[in-house]
This record gives C-alpha cells, sequence and structure tokens, in this order.
C-alpha cells in the first residue's frame, strides 16, 4: 500500500525557506541557513496570498510565487500619515527614519509605525507597511511539515523545541 505523502493543509506546522524579492529583484527579506519560517498553515500568521499558494505542496517541494498587493501588504492609504509631538515618545528613545515602532490605539490594539520624519515640531509616522502597494516576488521551499499539536492549536503558534541554550 503506498504512503500518502503528507501535503500543506490547514492546522498544519509548516517550515519553509523563503527569498522575498520586490519586482525591481531587489532581495527583502529571506530565510537563513537552519532557520526557516514556521507557523501554522490556515491561520493568517503570514500574508493571505502566500498562504494560499502553499496548499497541495509537500516537503521538498518549490515554486516561484507572485503576491499582488492586495493579498500581501495592502495598498498604501495616503491619508494614514500623521505628524506626532515629541513627548509621546520615552525621552530615552532616538527617533530615526525607517524606525518601525509597536503602538497601542486608544481601545488597546498594537499596530505598527514607520517613523518617516524626525523634525523639531514633531514625529512624522506612516502606518502604512513599507511593503504596501509593493507586488511580492517568493521563492519557497516546503522545509518540514507535522500536524500541529492541540497546544499548539490552541495557543494559535508553532512551538519550535528547545534548542538548549
Amino acid at each position: 500500500m503506498a504512503e500518502t505523502k503528507l501535503t500543506v493543509a490547514d492546522n498544519l506546522a509548516v517550515s519553509i525557506d523563503f527569498a522575498l524579492r520586490l519586482a525591481d529583484g531587489e532581495l527583502i527579506d529571506a530565510t537563513t541557513d537552519n532557520e526557516p519560517l514556521e507557523f501554522l498553515q490556515g491561520q493568517g500568521q503570514i500574508i493571505p496570498g502566500l498562504e494560499q499558494a502553499l496548499y497541495g505542496m509537500a516537503v521538498g517541494d518549490e515554486k516561484d510565487v507572485v503576491v499582488a498587493p492586495a493579498d500581501g501588504y495592502g495598498t498604501r492609504d495616503a491619508d494614514a500619515v500623521e505628524v506626532v509631538a515629541h513627548d509621546v515618545f520615552p525621552p530615552d528613545l532616538t527617533l530615526e527614519p525607517g524606525m518601525a515602532l509597536r503602538m497601542r490605539d486608544e481601545s488597546g490594539r498594537a499596530f505598527e509605525a514607520y517613523v518617516t520624519d524626525v523634525r523639531p515640531e514633531g514625529v512624522s509616522l506612516d502606518f502604512n507597511h513599507p511593503l504596501a502597494d509593493e507586488t511580492l516576488h517568493f521563492h519557497v521551499k516546503i522545509v518540514g511539515l507535522r500536524p500541529a499539536s492541540n497546544e499548539e492549536l490552541e495557543h494559535g503558534h508553532v512551538h519550535s523545541p528547545e534548542h538548549g541554550h
């Protein structure tokens, strides 16, 4: 009897190696040797366009995936930029353009903002993701696939084995 090969499906713990480039070929992000990206499939832990492309792939499979902005980091919102007073930030924090900040709104929801400019009258923050409007070019390889444990499913993320450090 032939053994059924495990393929990417919801609630599996997936490990991938990937390289992410922009349309012009610039390398934006990639996994390093022996440090794959691990996530639970079907939980929205990676961008939708990439997650959808992985269904049905098996360990060792590789593919190139092109993700449009709508299925990646969204389209840029010109209104999502504002100038914030310096006293909103801790006095010991040195703000520099390009820096990512984790912030909370009045209702306590966490989000990221990116410093675009630091001027005497305030700090200009962009609430768009830096890759908004970008078409993303992934090269992805499945390097690990296994059923997620009940605990991982309850917690909503992959538990890495302890490395003994």
